[in-house]
């Protein structure tokens, strides 16, 4: 675990302006050399593996130039993409039980980046009861076995908060993984059903659900109805039509993956559920 950052001697001695703390975005001088060695240390002069990595990468090898040199001696941003494909590679060899590592130099570094739950992945680091929030709504999909759920808001995740955003796909995935949680309740003889239509079915018959919360209006299914609504004509690009479509931004992205978050577990955890 990483701890908070003792002052140097010089900024105790107010010789030197102190250092706030905050993250470093990209790769700071002080973080290239700690990151390149935890490359080198996967892979052999001429590795397969590290050729394959380049590949992907579309880094240019010289004439006989190594593949691990070429990973090992690049910095910046594509250092970061190094250490990510490293990662994300299907092969757990090499990924293998290196990720604790890496994780402990980018928190000692203050990186604005860190290593995925799941050790698949570079990510931004945020404040940690955003992430346990998502962690808790995959679990319960899991147990819940609500369909492919946790799989669609892992994806929304990566996609919305990974090295390489892409906002448009974390907004669908965190629809797809809505609609496969909240099926079971709200459409559950419907093998078609789209979050539109479970939609109109809340709308027309709200008093064949409930949500946990009583309070004064016994129960009214309508503010996650306003949730579910909110989600669905949030995202305008997946569909092509006379009128122009809107890409959705990585506010709404972000916006729309953490509803989908609590969205998926009140449908999995019994929150919302069909009355008898």
């Amino acid at each position: 675990m990483t701890t908070a950052r003792r002052p140097r001697f010089s900024e105790r001695l107010g010789l030197a302006e102190f250092d706030d703390d905050a993250l470093y975005e990209g790769v700071p001088r002080h973080l290239v050399g700690p990151l390149q060695r935890w490359v080198g240390t996967h892979f052999s002069d001429y590795d397969e593996v590290a050729e394959l990595l380049c590949l992907r990468l579309r880094f240019a090898l010289l004439p006989g130039e190594s593949p691990k040199f070429k990973l090992t001696s690049t910095d910046g941003m594509d250092l970061l993409d190094v250490v990510d494909a490293i990662l994300s590679h299907e092969d757990d060899d090499v990924g293998g039980d290196f990720e604790d590592e890496l994780a402990r130099i980018l928190g000692e570094a203050g990186s604005a980046y860190r290593v995925s739950s799941n050790g698949r992945f570079l990510e931004l680091r945020m404040d940690e009861t955003v992430r346990d929030a998502v962690d808790l709504a995959q679990a319960s999909a899991t147990a819940a076995m609500a369909g492919s759920a946790s799989e669609h808001l892992r994806e929304a995740w990566q996609n919305v908060y990974g090295r390489s955003p892409n906002p448009s796909v974390a907004y669908s995935q965190a629809i797809k993984a809505v609609e496969a949680a909240a099926h079971a309740v709200l459409e559950p003889n419907n093998a078609k059903s789209t979050l539109g239509t479970m939609i109109r079915n809340l709308r027309d018959a709200p008093q064949n659900f409930r949500v946990a919360i009583d309070g004064p209006s016994g129960g009214d299914p309508g503010p996650v109805f306003g949730m579910l609504q909110m989600l669905w004509q949030g995202q305008t690009s997946r569909h092509g039509g006379q009128t122009p479509t809107r890409p959705e931004t990585q506010e709404a992205a972000e916006m729309a993956v953490h509803l989908a978050a609590a969205l998926v577990q009140w449908f999995t955890a019994g929150a919302v559920t069909r009355r008898t």
